[in-house]
């Protein structure tokens, strides 16, 4: 390898440079990442049962039923924010009309709203005195309160995952081509074969990526679950519990290890059928 010389003409090796560029991010990945997990891992084998407590998610009912309904939330959520943010994003892409941008801007806004703000505006809505309950108070007779049971939890969490779905899919829309579209109409395609043939496998890679955040971002969400949480058993609040209420440092280690694990995994599945970096927030 050629060596590279500095304007006094003294000579570095390439390999030394990059070392050297890369130390700063080397010492941050191990100081906040690589021993935090490691410290992690060994506090979830070190309670009573060992490294069997990370068996505990087959041998205990409660945390197996907080993961199955922790998935199946997540995977309702994603598969929800998919289909309405895909609908409502393509079209912003294709039309333009006054008030377009103040409506993408709305669209995105709740992104800047913590978990707890929107579990209170999900409380707002549905709670004992939400707006619901008193429309349907008013037309029926029986307030119809939901707010503090999954149901309630689906429409905070689709709160927050719509934005991050819209903004992948109006990305991706802006990179179709409209000609193929054109050039399909022309030959007889129904409008019905024109998304499932043309726009949904163009945007099948944003799809994938945006939904994998979604996943993800469901999984461990914890502020909007921790607000809403009277009749709520999922897996964010059962790692709470377990380390607050029940003093169980290691099983709440193991369970954060396990909920890792399942959403690294998500956005690994993502990653290889999308062919793009994914990564979550939030």
């Amino acid at each position: 390898m050629p060596l590279l010389q500095d304007r006094k003409g003294v000579s570095h090796h390439p390999a030394l440079i990059l070392g050297l560029l890369a130390l700063p991010a080397g010492i941050v990945f191990l100081a906040f990442f690589l021993l935090p997990m490691v410290r992690l891992v060994l506090i979830g084998a070190s309670g009573e049962e060992g490294a069997a407590a990370y068996l505990s998610m087959l041998t205990t009912p409660r945390h197996l039923e907080s993961m199955i309904a922790t998935v199946l939330l997540s995977l309702g959520v994603t598969l929800t924010a998919l289909a309405i943010s895909t609908v409502a994003g393509v079209f912003l892409v294709r039309h333009r009309f006054p008030g377009r941008a103040a409506l993408v801007s709305l669209l995105t806004f709740p992104l800047a709203f913590p978990g707890v703000v929107i579990g209170f505006l999900v409380i707002l809505l549905a709670g004992r005195q939400g707006l619901v309950g008193q429309v349907a108070q008013f037309l029926t007779g029986n307030k119809l309160v939901f707010a503090y049971s999954m149901a309630g939890l689906f429409v905070g969490y689709l709160y927050f995952s719509i934005p991050r779905v819209i903004l992948t899919v109006m990305a991706a829309a802006e990179k179709l081509d409209p000609r193929l579209e054109e050039a399909a109409r022309s030959l007889g395609a129904a409008p019905w074969r024109i998304v499932a043939d043309i726009i949904l496998p163009a945007l099948k890679p944003g799809l994938i990526a945006s939904g994998a955040i979604c996943f993800a971002t469901s999984m461990g969400a914890f502020g909007t679950a921790f607000t809403l949480a009277t009749n709520i058993d999922v897996l964010p609040m059962t790692i709470y519990t377990e380390f607050t209420l029940s003093a169980n440092i290691a099983g709440a280690a193991s369970l954060s290890v396990i909920l890792g694990l399942v959403t690294w995994a998500a956005l690994a599945l993502a990653r290889s059928f999308s062919g793009s970096t994914v990564a979550a927030s939030g």
